[in-house]
């Protein structure tokens, strides 16, 4: 008897959504984990070069937890291609002007760097609030244990 392996196709893919409370979790392991779900890498069904990935929603972002001095001693670096126009700010600044980018940055320097990736990117919704707009959804919550680790539920 043959064995055949078997791989998504297109019309198998079906994104759930989530939500996950950012409040007291570090940037770095909330980014991790957002990123395994918007990759689908938790499903059985994962495939590389299909977006096999989830919905997921990011609320209280402006809550998340920084260890150490990352507050003052992460900069940000942006170069619009001029002379002179090296833009750095701190994470604090950061947070300050847009609180949802230092959690979208993360994950997005955590997936592919191609169009599958921008793709993921556009299946992550980050609030700064308590509140989203995406009741209709009915997405399933998302807890971190003491590890940090996720708990799908």
């Amino acid at each position: 008897m043959k064995q055949k392996t078997w791989t998504a196709r297109k019309e198998d893919l079906k994104g759930d959504w989530y939500v996950v409370d950012a409040t007291g979790v570090a940037l770095g392991r909330l980014a991790s984990s957002v990123a395994r779900l918007l990759k689908g890498k938790h499903k059985p069904t994962y495939t590389p070069h299909l977006n096999t990935g989830d919905h997921v929603i990011v609320i209280n972002a402006a809550k998340i937890l920084v260890t150490g001095s990352k507050l003052d001693g992460k900069t940000y670096t942006h170069y619009s291609g001029y002379p002179s126009g090296l833009r750095t700010r701190t994470l604090r600044q950061a947070q300050e002007l847009d609180p949802t980018f230092p959690i979208t940055n993360a994950v997005k320097g955590m997936l592919q760097r191609n169009t599958l990736g921008a793709d993921m990117l556009k299946r992550l919704r980050v609030y700064s609030g308590a509140e989203h707009e995406h009741a209709a959804q009915q997405p399933k919550a998302i807890t971190f244990n003491q590890a940090g680790d996720i708990e799908l539920g």
